[in-house]
């Protein structure tokens, strides 16, 4: 039965979006696929059959959920850019994903993180020493982490911006003593002087708060390296990001900016299959921002990149949890963690790697309905 879909009075000032419905995968994916009904979920095992379709025209938006073949019919049947727009998004749903710094998205990732600063919100001043930071960054590889992601300066809320060459001799030494290992390392600066002596130094991703926006250079050093970006979403900077955060709806804003941001790194040669993109959870977002961007994470599979999420210890979780310590709050991040995989997010960036790598683990063995062993197993 076809649907009523949304009213477009004008065709040139309407944003349309799809967020995937009916994700399933095991053998309820497989059986769908037999039958037709599924389409995978960005290339992968998981399939969806349902999409809700949001229409945003001015301060209006209508939205509907219907079948991807219903949806396909409706733009059709309109033409121009909606049935344009509603084919790039579908594509962009449906196909599969390169490999990520040269690892497989096949199987969910983990991002260890390593901070090497005296500040950050949960563990600043634990590894501020190069040799304890490598020791630990060495702790997480042995732990099972994919990524090791490498800062110097911290970005949480009311944090005090970090001179470059303070954060260069933070981060350079680590990268160093890290980039002797099998496991690539990401530096998480928006500096384009640290991301080129990072690079210089290991490290093989670069992972910005804020896509790339921060400096006019980023862009230019991400295209001459070649490195895979993350971009990621904040609303203003770490002094005043907390003070009044406001969106008309946050996640399609932030699905707004990010497509912006994925197509400015296009403009310069940097394709899709570089490029994570962080919707930013906490960085510029009430509690209640974070939660609504957490229920619409598939919606941003339509930006056909890998999706990197960080809930790990973020302050929302503790609210909802009631845990005022960061470092108790590892129920709470993994809780946040197994729903975005659930979404089909692919990596997942947590302070608590081997505690995450057995939660996906044994989240993988019940999606599948086979056991997956993971290292160390017995």
């Amino acid at each position: 039965m076809i649907q009523a879909f949304p009213d477009i009075t004008d065709e040139t000032a309407v944003r349309v979006y799809l967020r995937p419905f009916g994700i399933i995968s095991g053998a309820e994916a497989k059986r769908a696929g037999r039958f037709g009904d599924g389409r995978p979920l960005a290339g992968g095992e998981a399939v969806f059959d349902r999409c809700e379709l949001i229409v945003r025209e001015g301060g209006r938006i209508a939205s509907v959920v219907a079948r991807v073949g219903e949806i396909g019919d409706w733009a059709a049947a309109r033409g121009g850019p909606v049935r344009d727009r509603i084919d790039r998004l579908v594509d962009h749903l449906t196909s599969r994903r390169p490999p990520f710094a040269g690892l497989s998205l096949d199987k969910p990732l983990i991002m260890g993180i390593v901070n090497v600063t005296p500040d950050s919100f949960s563990d600043g001043g634990d590894f501020a020493d190069a040799g304890d930071a490598i020791a630990h960054g060495k702790a997480l590889a042995a732990a099972g982490s994919d990524i090791l992601d490498v800062g110097g300066e911290s970005t949480r809320p009311n944090a005090t911006p970090v001179a470059e060459a303070v954060e260069l001799a933070r981060v350079v030494p680590v990268i160093h003593g890290l980039a002797k290992g099998k496991t690539p390392i990401s530096i998480d600066t928006r500096k384009p002087g640290v991301m080129a002596a990072a690079l210089q130094a290991g490290a093989a991703v670069i992972n910005d708060i804020t896509a790339l926006d921060f400096d006019p250079e980023s862009l230019e050093v991400a295209k001459r390296s070649g490195a895979p970006v993350i971009l990621m979403h904040s609303q203003g900077d770490p002094q005043t990001m907390q003070l009044a955060p406001s969106y008309l709806d946050a996640p399609l804003d932030i699905f707004d900016y990010l497509e912006g941001r994925v197509e400015a790194c296009g403009a310069v040669g940097i394709g899709r299959g570089r490029i994570a993109v962080d919707p930013g959870i906490g960085f510029g977002k009430t509690a209640g921002h974070d939660i609504e961007i957490l229920t619409s994470l598939a919606l941003y599979h339509g930006l056909g990149c890998a999706i990197v999420l960080g809930v790990s210890r973020k302050g929302f979780v503790g609210r909802v949890a009631g845990a005022r310590d960061p470092k108790d709050r590892l129920p709470a991040s993994l809780a946040g963690a197994l729903m975005a995989l659930d979404q089909g997010v692919q990596i997942l960036r947590v302070h608590d790697v081997a505690e995450t790598v057995q939660a996906v683990a044994v989240w993988r063995a019940l999606r599948s309905g086979t056991e997956v062993k993971t290292t160390g197993s017995s």
